[in-house]
């Protein structure tokens, strides 16, 4: 089998799949009306996964069962994975189903990340990234010393955000984060500059998004987010046998500035194609340039 390509997260030098896997997806129920999953299943994805070669996972405090989830069935291959996970949860037991509300404080992000260690049954994440917190509550919480604090540890290797406009331009600027884990598709191309201008700036840029979450009846996508496909009449330029979900992450593999974009399933066939997909590599550069500059017509574009 064809290796998957791989790219070295910025200034990290950490050498990741340019397919990562996005564990959200084996949260369960209980966080943000997640499908169920069951132990079998979060045990053969797990594992599918890193037999394939895609060394990246990426996490959260807050994603209900899936920080125990790796630490159940592969914490025994930890030296096989890059592991990030992201600081600043709560889980709140609201009956039925969790809340997740945000705490930007020093004793939350100790807790976070201690409890985080001991779910995933390692001593170290290579990665721990603030989970989407505004300027000022960065700023207020001191959030950037105690990830410093907490890197001087050893618990975590380096440190990153998740962040969106308006705050991602400020945090690119700041030189403070080694990774930026950035919303980004050809269905979602406003920080498509912003990727390029962290990349620049040396850091590692993880793509979330990157497929759009798949096509409405086959994924969990947005259709008027997908409408834009057809506005575009991208249809014209997907290579015969390529699915529309297939175009959008060869898409966002063609970005420059692309570290690894973390596509989620629990399904292992749905894997299996995401990394046969993966494996053809970029789009062709006319191909891209034709697709950005229908997406563009459309007032699909960059925002900053």
């Amino acid at each position: 089998m064809k290796d998957l390509q791989k790219s070295v997260l910025g200034r990290t030098g950490l050498e990741v799949s340019r397919l990562g896997f996005g564990a959200m997806e084996i949260r369960g129920p209980r966080i943000w009306g997640g499908r169920p999953v069951t132990d079998g299943e979060a045990e053969r994805i797990l594992n599918a996964v890193l037999d394939a070669g895609i060394n990246f996972i990426d996490t959260a405090y807050d994603y209900g069962l899936s920080e125990a989830y790796i630490g159940q069935f592969i914490s025994h291959r930890r030296s096989e994975y890059i592991l990030a996970t992201k600081c600043g949860c709560t889980v709140v037991n609201a009956g039925d189903h969790d809340e997740t509300p945000h705490v930007w404080t020093r004793d939350n992000l100790l807790h976070n990340i201690d409890e985080s260690l001991r779910r995933m049954k390692t001593d170290y994440v290579d990665l721990l990234q603030l989970h989407n917190p505004s300027l000022d509550q960065t700023e207020e919480g001191n959030l950037v010393e105690v990830l410093q604090e907490i890197q001087a540890t050893g618990k975590a290797r380096w440190i990153g955000i998740s962040s969106t406009l308006p705050h991602l331009t400020s945090y690119i600027e700041s030189g403070m984060f080694d990774s930026f884990q950035i919303p980004y598709s050809a269905l979602e191309r406003g920080h498509e500059t912003l990727i390029a201008k962290a990349a620049e700036a040396g850091a590692g840029t993880i793509i979330r998004g990157g497929v759009g979450r798949g096509e409405p009846g086959f994924g969990l996508g947005n259709q008027e987010r997908w409408d834009v496909w057809e506005k575009a009449q991208l249809d014209e330029l997907v290579d015969e046998g390529e699915s529309r979900t297939g175009f959008l992450l060869r898409f966002t593999l063609s970005h420059p500035g692309m570290t690894t974009t973390i596509v989620g399933t629990k399904n292992p066939e749905h894997l299996a194609e995401n990394i046969r997909i993966a494996q053809k590599g970029p789009l062709s550069a006319s191909v891209y340039e034709e697709a950005k500059k229908r997406l563009q017509e459309q007032g699909q574009g960059p925002i900053a």
